[in-house]
This record gives C-alpha cells, structure tokens and sequence, in this order.
C-alpha cells in the first residue's frame, strides 16, 4: 500500500467489507504504542441515516395527498 502526495491510503476492499465501512463513514487516524490505527468515530452518522437524511422530502408525496389507493396503483402501474 502506498502513500499518495497527499497522505493518503486505500483501504483494500476486502477489510472495507469485513469491517463494514463505507463511502462516507468517519474515520480517525490514531497512533497506539507506535503504531497507527484506523478506528470509526463514535457518534457519526451511519450509512443509513446518511441515506435517509438525503432522501427526506423526496417522496414527492405532495403530488400523491388526497389520491385513493387504486389511484395511486395505477400511478405505480404506469397505468
């Protein structure tokens, strides 16, 4: 693993995948009897509150108040 011009790593994608971290996650760098450590920062947003943060208000459910339920099966059905 190599170091780029700004100090920077890749975790390879198989410890990102045992360790469960993803695009986005908070990590600090820390440095344990002379050895660095990657740990997650506590109290961070997870993934999915990350996702459900980005998502709020884009249901479009303005557009959909009042219809019934046949209505709006058939506006999911492309019918």
């Amino acid at each position: 693993m190599k170091l780029n011009s700004k100090g920077q790593v890749t975790i390879p994608a198989a410890l990102r995948a045992r360790h469960g971290l993803h695009e986005g996650d908070e990590v600090d760098v820390v440095e344990e009897d002379g050895a660095l450590r990657i740990v997650r920062v506590t109290g961070a947003e997870s993934r999915g509150q990350r996702l459900i943060r980005h998502m709020r208000g884009r249901g479009g459910a303005k557009q959909t108040e009042g219809m019934s339920t046949d209505e709006l099966m058939e506006l999911l059905r492309g019918e």
